[in-house]
């Protein structure tokens, strides 16, 4: 694989970088398009996007880092080479979530509503920056043979990139992807329901990614470990255990999450029932006099000439 997009001699542009920037502009313009269906002002989605990708990006360095001392204490300037790989999406979520809790505390937001609406551009992220992994040659599974990867009936491409060192691995890079693609898809058509609560979807993403997570992590050959523990599996455990509290509180406890569309909705339907009511006033001051009515306006004119005329 050629993990190079683009030589300018002076600089390169590899293939990591060019998904991870598509996949925050994707998930960008996904929160723009919740925020305008909410009817929340897009202007406070500019600080926030930038601030919350550039700490997600810090954050899932420095776990990448922490869990890698023995080697980044002896190569210090590698610490900051991100386009030689190296970033921890479990950092990146808490980074992220981290600078959104003390931002939407200072700006008097519902951070609960606020990481509903950015857990999928999230998911989005990772869906589409898996692929930077399939670029750089990382974060693959165990030793298969070519046979077991025809089988899958994926790309003859993809199955040429797992062709490392001699050997063909699992694509587990693909198998994440592709469920986190499920997930996504789910929350999108689940959000859109008008008895969804607040947190549900933060629930649903923390349950989903935290079931997918445990299972592929077990496949690769390239885990953070903590002792003789799989860090990321142990941290899908505690996603799929918090993701379960939060649904049963949200659904008991917390408001809707549509409540701002639903406000929007019911000034124009008032504003239509009293149209027939403004209607029926005209047409009574139009009606057409009755003969008593118009003998008795003749009458008082006739006795305002006769005083004029005195």
């Amino acid at each position: 694989m050629n993990r190079v997009f683009l030589d300018l001699g002076f600089i390169k542009i590899y293939w990591y970088s060019i998904m991870i920037l598509l996949g925050a502009f994707l998930g960008i313009t996904l929160v723009y398009r919740e925020f305008k269906r909410l009817n929340i002002d897009t202007k406070k989605l500019d600080n926030m996007a930038f601030y919350t990708i550039i700490f997600g990006l810090i954050g899932a360095r420095i776990w990448y880092v922490l869990f890698n001392l023995s080697y980044y204490s002896h190569n210090i300037l590698e610490i900051f080479a991100v386009w030689h790989g190296g970033l921890a999406i479990h950092g990146g979520i808490f980074g992220g979530l981290l600078f959104l809790y003390f931002y939407c505390r200072k700006k008097n937001y519902s951070f609960i509503k606020i990481t509903d609406i950015v857990m999928p551009a999230v998911l989005i992220g990772q869906i589409v920056g898996r692929w930077g992994n399939f670029f750089n040659m990382e974060a693959h599974g165990g030793e298969v043979t070519r046979t077991f990867l025809e089988k899958l009936c994926i790309p003859d491409f993809i199955i040429k990139g797992m062709f490392i060192g001699g050997k063909y691995y699992h694509p587990t890079f693909l198998y994440e992807s592709i469920f986190n693609l499920i997930v996504l898809i789910i929350i999108l058509l689940v959000r859109r329901n008008k008895k969804i609560k607040e947190g549900c979807i933060l629930s649903i993403y923390l349950i989903g990614y935290g079931i997918i997570r445990f299972f592929i992590e077990g496949l690769r050959t390239d885990s953070l470990m903590l002792g003789s523990i799989r860090v990321a599996q142990l941290i899908s455990i505690v996603f799929v255990i918090v993701g379960l509290i939060m649904l049963f509180i949200s659904i008991k406890k917390m408001p809707y999450y549509n409540k701002e569309e639903e406000k929007q909705e019911e000034p124009k339907a008032n504003i239509e029932e009293e149209k027939p009511l403004i209607e029926d006033t005209k047409k009574a001051t139009n009606k057409p006099k009755t003969k008593k009515e118009t003998k008795s306006k003749k009458k008082k004119n006739t006795n305002t000439k006769k005083k004029k005329v005195k």
